[in-house]
């Protein structure tokens, strides 16, 4: 029988396992595993037997997130890593060599941006950005550049512009090219990139799928030859693996992410219907008020529009420090998709190695923050942010 994903957010993964009646996962906190004789050594080595060797390169606890991962991606196979750069980085040098080109989305993370630019600088593989927002001009873009995959992010971090993920990948495969989905704001209760003919979608699973705001962990899922591949090559040569406890602290955020999700974009709707209406507040970046073809786009690959938003305020960047600073139960940290509502500043924080006129094409302004609505009580989010926009 087939299963709804909230079920799956908790029962998802191998029946296989069955660790003693236990009704979690267990911890396996071990490095090593032994072998019952030593060619039950050389089969596990050599791939003609299935079973654990290191930790390195697998374990049990991290075996079963990876599993419920994919599941809930809809993917043949997942991947978890350290963090979230270490699977970009993993998904990336694993599609290009030297002399590539990659195509971006308009926007990226700052940190991803950084790993954009050290691969020009060492190894000549090249990017570009672009709206992506176009048939014909998608077109035309992988006609120029010829890139050897294509990264997307979206809802497009801060700025929250939507792509048309089933255009892009339709585009792209005419060409034979590869798209990738970081997948991180919306989690795979929202959007399920790989449904939509997307290759290989990825997570920073410090957000939304953690939770708690206690982990830092990357996930990638995607078709079982690409995924075993870059275990066997990227994962186990790099090491940037994750560790049991991390794993375990996933799969307990995952059993309640449908739950976190659902009052995370209520609580985030209500907060941009607040925001437009106040005198202080230029411009509101909310996949929930979009209209149009945008819109249409949120409704036809989104389950809801997420709960994180970004506001331009009305003055400069001293304006838009002075109310974070205002703020008493918000924290100002740089994360997102904890219980807590976190805010930051895109320009001078998660986007400040960007250069200044990239970040203006990128449509990050001095004057903009960004708002993870957390799972506290709305009313109380709303007194606070009301009360240091009345002190600017």
């Amino acid at each position: 029988m087939k299963r709804r994903i909230e079920s799956e957010m908790i029962h998802g993964g191998s029946k296989q396992h069955d660790y003693n009646g236990s009704l979690t996962t267990p911890i396996f906190q071990t490095s090593t595993f032994a072998f019952s004789t030593a060619e039950q050594g050389e089969k596990r080595f050599a791939g003609a037997e299935d079973g654990f060797i290191y930790s390195r390169l697998g374990n049990p606890t991290v075996r079963m997130l990876e599993e419920r991962i994919a599941v809930l991606e809809q993917g043949e196979k997942g991947l978890a890593f350290a963090s979230g750069m270490a699977a970009v980085s993993a998904v990336l040098t694993s599609l290009t060599k030297a002399g590539d080109h990659i195509l971006c989305s308009k926007g990226v993370y700052g940190c991803t941006y950084g790993l954009l630019q050290w691969l020009k600088e060492k190894y000549s593989i090249t990017h570009s950005f672009s709206a992506l927002s176009s048939e014909d001009r998608l077109e035309e873009t992988i006609a120029e550049k010829t890139p050897s995959c294509i990264f997307i992010e979206t809802p497009i971090n801060p700025t929250m512009t939507v792509l048309d993920l089933e255009m892009i990948a339709r585009v792209a495969h005419s060409s034979g090219i590869p798209v990738v989905v970081d997948n991180t704001f919306c989690s795979p209760y929202l959007q399920q990139p790989l449904t939509l003919g997307c290759d290989i979608v990825l997570h920073s699973a410090t957000k939304y799928i953690s939770g708690h705001g206690d982990v830092v962990a990357g996930l990638v899922v995607g078709k079982d030859s690409y995924i075993s591949v870059l275990a066997k090559q990227e994962q186990k040569d790099s090491g940037g693996i994750l560790a049991p406890f991390d794993a375990w602290l996933l799969l307990r955020g995952l059993k309640t992410l449908h739950i976190r999700m659902d009052r995370h974009t209520s609580n985030a709707t209500w907060m941009a219907e607040k925001l437009l209406q106040h005198p202080k507040v230029d411009r509101v970046f909310y996949p929930g008020n979009l209209t149009g073809s945008e819109g249409e786009i949120v409704e036809k690959q989104m389950r809801q529009a997420g709960g994180v938003l970004s506001f331009d305020v009305k003055g400069t960047k001293q304006t838009a420090q002075q109310m974070m600073n205002h703020l008493k139960m918000i924290k100002i940290a740089v994360s997102l998709g904890d219980a807590e509502t976190l805010i930051q500043h895109p320009a001078t924080m998660t986007h400040a190695v960007i250069p200044e006129h990239d970040r203006v094409k990128m449509g990050i302004s001095d004057t903009m923050v960004r708002l993870s609505v957390g799972l506290e009580s709305k009313e109380d989010i709303w007194a606070d942010i009301v009360q240091a926009l009345d002190r600017m």
